[in-house]
């Protein structure tokens, strides 16, 4: 094959690659433009939201996790929290309304025609940010 030949061969696979990943990235940011539109989702103070598709599987980010237990993600998200007791009525509010809003956020975006399936996984990312946060306060 001649170096013309093979340049066009390379040049066509790299923009397939890049359309693909251009593709790949509007599927996102278009499905996490469905959970800032809706308010509920929107206004909690932890913005769920995709962070990849693979086929029909949405990944979403979550607070919680097998490692990571709701108490322990919602004095994170909730400071004041930690010094309320553990029967205290505003935990079992606090873990409903957490519950609400990451339902109601999978369930938008499993409204999507291409998407058939939500796998949760743990926010590393916005812990480590958090307390990066938190330590330059005190």
């Amino acid at each position: 094959m001649s170096d013309r030949k093979q340049f066009l061969v390379v040049m066509v696979v790299a923009a397939l690659l890049v359309s693909w990943l251009g593709w790949r990235g509007f599927v996102v940011t278009s499905l996490n433009q469905r959970l800032k539109d809706d308010p509920v989702v929107a206004d909690y103070p932890y913005q769920h939201r995709v962070l990849r598709v693979e086929g029909g599987t949405a990944i979403m980010s979550s607070l919680r996790s097998h490692d990571v237990s709701t108490r322990e993600a919602l004095t994170t998200l909730f400071p004041s929290m930690k010094s309320l007791p553990d029967n205290h009525r505003e935990w079992q509010r606090a873990e409903r309304e957490l519950a609400r809003v990451q339902a109601r956020a999978g369930n938008l975006i499993l409204q999507a025609s291409s998407i058939s399936r939500i796998r949760w996984e743990l926010d590393n990312n916005w812990y480590h940010l958090t307390r990066m946060q938190s330590n330059s306060f005190h």
